[in-house]
């Protein structure tokens, strides 16, 4: 249908605005028809020929808009009412039949295949949708790599040398912008190459040997025999299978402008850390002045002075020169500290034993270097090396190295969700001092860094009553360590409405149509959909986990037709991936409505078990904020959320090993699950995982012990640098272990009860509890 108006309306009527300019202001080109026109111009000699063909000469861009640019597009609909009284402007979704034999009303044009090129198109998209690749930096270099890649066509073609030259990302996007304007890059080309290059888009097969893949080897080859420097670059290197794309949309004209005056309330309330993240390349390309007599394998180990959040490892690569195998490292890290080097000697296998290997000496780069505008973000070098012992040689052994890094970009902000434990009736300590007494619905909201966002609890208003008599449900957060409370979303017999954001006129909309699950309206929409979409969904490598723990918010605008996914729940690990700082507050609510009705009604995600949830009510107890209904636990357990930093499944996803166990959470070299785990595990971190829980599982743990033999009852609570549930089972644990923070754990004798939360304390002796052990805090109970 697109290609029919396309053909039929919109090239005549741009003909007719390039003759004359039948607007005063640009013209602004439908959205359907823009994306055929698009696509048309990347064929840049057919495109040619059909102008030619049609109209007498090539129809240029010039003095004509996107309808994504947030140009008034009034004069132009009038202009196409009246050339095209009978058809819409916009395309009308519903006029096309859902059999796709829509009546093909264009009586002459282009016969080029524009459903074959919109999807060769279409997942390049996906290749340069990065935010860096907005950077004026970033695209100046690109600019700059084009101009090189078409000197290398030129010299092929005056050598007569037959080479299918195949670009990188950023020059490819160059590339396709340049054709965008049609006149000019047939002028231009014609200038440089003498002909009009054509832009060859067929070949999708990527596999070692065929076209791409023996082209791409010429061109790298090529290009650094001809200019000295390496040809990948940071950011502009293929990033794998375009994920599959959200096949119903909500229409456009329902979504306003994108532009939000509210959208800062999320950055006003919530205290979220600034985070940046930068992709780096690295390769070792060679090394000279070696010491004679020199014996062994040489590698180089790079690293990060200070580990940050995103790369805290040691890894190994060879040298082109020596091994003749290129290896190129890629990997993230925040734009910060130091990129350290060691080049080392690895002996023979028959002679490591008496000879280990040597770090023959060292270097480094400072990033900030990378990202100053004169480096423009790569660097290629030599670099001498500080030996690591003996006296200084006259000739230093030098590194040649080459990094590249992307323009710094917003982090994602990574949250964990740890629901606060009742007290039990044996504590051994009083409150602590504090006017918030937190009951056991209460979860807070914590950042990898282990900072407290905001603590939310779900409750019964005490003034509003619905029309059934009953309270209203209402989901109430404090900030950090304020004591105000803030209502940030209501239930009643429509549903639950967010308040105190962009959706505080806007109830739950439950929709099965197009999959998702929910619906919210106001200057955007955002749908949520059950399992990891869009930039979240699942590489091969990753397909073995269940996305019905995820859902993925996906928001729709003017900006983004066809959906940017903006935050990813797991809600059985408690962690919510927010892309956005204006979504956050809306994310952190979602999840917690959907975790609190799912967890009671022990349902997984997915669209058949979410389809009453509207009308759900929750049969916990509420707590009011002051804690007076006499059933609030003590202040430990808020203190005790505040220090936890379950920073377990989204960096086990960066690149720890992750080992999954049957219903266990995520483990980062973990000791796993021992003799079974009757409910589930939570996430483990360098821990000793947990030896047989035969109840509701383990919870968090974080460089700790584990559950040792067994806890028969509720398992065990979050542990992080504790000597966990050591001998549960022994005795057993028919009731369940606490949250433990730095503290000795459960003993070998067993408790018959429960133990409560544990901080900086020796935790529960060997004689074991028969009764209950309370909470301690920098106790040697």
């Amino acid at each position: 249908m697109s290609n029919c108006r396309y053909n039929t309306y919109w090239l005549p009527l741009l003909a007719k605005h390039s003759m004359s300019e039948i607007a005063e202001g640009p013209l602004v080109v439908p959205l359907d028809c823009e994306w055929i026109w698009h696509c048309h111009r990347l064929n840049p000699l057919r495109y040619k020929a059909d102008c030619q063909e049609f109209y007498g000469r090539i129809l240029d861009n010039k003095n004509v808009v996107s309808t994504i640019q947030g140009e008034s597009t009034r004069q132009t609909e009038e202009i196409w009412k009246r050339l095209y009284p009978e058809e819409p402007f916009e395309l009308d979704l519903s006029s096309i039949s859902s059999d796709g034999d829509s009546v093909n009303i264009m009586t002459e044009g282009s016969k080029y295949d524009f459903v074959a090129a919109v999807r060769r198109q279409s997942p390049f998209f996906y290749q340069v949708s990065k935010l860096f690749m907005n950077d004026n930096l970033f695209l100046e270099e690109a600019a700059a790599r084009y101009k090189g890649f078409l000197h290398m066509i030129k010299r092929n073609k005056e050598r007569s040398i037959r080479r299918f030259c195949v670009p990188t990302y950023d020059i490819d996007l160059m590339w396709h912008t340049h054709q965008l304007h049609p006149v000019s890059y047939c002028k231009n080309l014609v200038v440089t190459l003498g002909k009009v290059l054509e832009h060859d888009d067929m070949d999708s097969d990527r596999a070692k040997g065929q076209k791409l893949d023996v082209g791409f080897s010429g061109t790298t080859m090529q290009w650094e025999d001809t200019f000295g420097t390496r040809y990948w670059r940071a950011g502009g290197m293929y990033r794998g299978v375009a994920p599959s794309p959200i096949t119903d949309i909500p229409l456009l004209a329902s979504i306003k402008s994108k532009a939000l005056v509210s959208s800062t309330v999320s950055q006003s309330i919530l205290q979220l850390s600034k985070t940046t993240v930068v992709e780096v390349l690295l390769e070792i390309v060679g090394v000279r002045n070696l010491p004679d007599g020199h014996n062994g394998s040489l590698s180089v180990f790079f690293s990060k002075k200070k580990p940050d959040a995103f790369f805290d490892e040691r890894k190994r690569l060879s040298i082109l020169s020596e091994s003749k195998e290129k290896q190129v490292a890629s990997f993230q890290c925040e734009p910060t500290g130091e990129l350290f080097f060691e080049l080392v000697c690895q002996m023979p296998s028959t002679l490591r034993i008496s000879r280990p290997d040597k770090v023959m000496g060292t270097t480094s780069i400072a990033l900030q270097n990378i990202l100053d505008p004169v480096s423009k973000l790569s660097i290629e070098k030599w670099l001498e090396l500080v030996p690591s012992s003996g006296p200084l040689d006259s000739k230093p052994i030098c590194l040649r190295i080459a990094v590249s890094v992307t323009p710094p970009a917003p982090a994602p902000h990574v949250l964990h969700m740890v629901r606060s434990r009742p007290s039990l009736k044996s504590a051994c300590f009083l409150p602590l001092p504090g006017s918030i007494q937190l009951g056991k619905s209460w979860t807070s909201l914590i950042d990898e860094a282990g900072n407290e966002i905001i603590n939310i609890q779900t409750r019964n208003s005490k003034k509003a009553v619905g029309n059934n008599g009953k309270p209203k449900k209402e989901i109430i957060g404090i900030i950090g360590w304020s004591d105000e409370a803030r209502i940030l979303a209501e239930f009643s017999e429509t549903g639950w409405s967010l308040k105190g954001s962009e959706w505080s006129s806007q109830l739950w909309k439950k929709s099965i149509e197009g999959g998702h699950i929910f619906e919210l309206r106001g200057d955007r929409v955002v749908q949520l959909f059950p399992g990891r979409k869009l930039e979240y969904e699942p590489k091969n490598c990753q397909r073995q986990k269940n996305e019905q723990d995820f859902i993925t918010a996906i928001e729709f605008s003017n900006e983004f037709p066809y959906g940017k996914a903006v935050a990813l729940l797991n809600l059985k690990c408690g962690v919510l991936k927010v892309e956005e700082e204006w979504f956050a507050l809306s994310a952190i609510t979602l999840a917690i409505i959907l975790s609190d009705i799912l967890r009671k009604e022990g349902n997984s995600v997915s669209i058949a078990n979410i389809e009453n949830l509207k009308m759900v009510d929750s049969n916990e107890d509420a707590y009011d904020i002051e804690g007076k209904s006499g059933k609030a636990t003590n202040l430990e357990n808020k203190e005790l959320a505040a220090k936890i930093s379950v920073a377990v499944a989204e960096k086990g996803e960066a690149g720890d090993k992750i080992k999954n166990v049957a219903s266990g959470g995520t483990m980062v070299k973990g000791g796993g699950c021992g003799g079974g785990c009757g409910g589930s595990c939570g996430n483990m971190v360098r821990s000793g995982g947990c030896g047989g829980c035969g109840g509701s599982g383990c919870g968090n743990m974080a460089k700790s012990s584990g559950c040792g033999s067994g806890c028969g009852g509720s398992g065990c609570g979050n542990m992080v640098k504790s000597g966990g549930c050591g001998g549960c089972g022994g005795g057993g644990c028919s009731g369940s272990c606490g949250n433990m923070v730095k503290s000795g754990g459960c003993g070998g004798g067993g408790c018959s009860g429960s133990c409560g939360n544990m901080v900086k304390s020796g935790g529960c002796g060997g004689g074991g509890c028969s009764g209950s052990c309370g909470n301690s805090a920098v106790s040697t109970n």
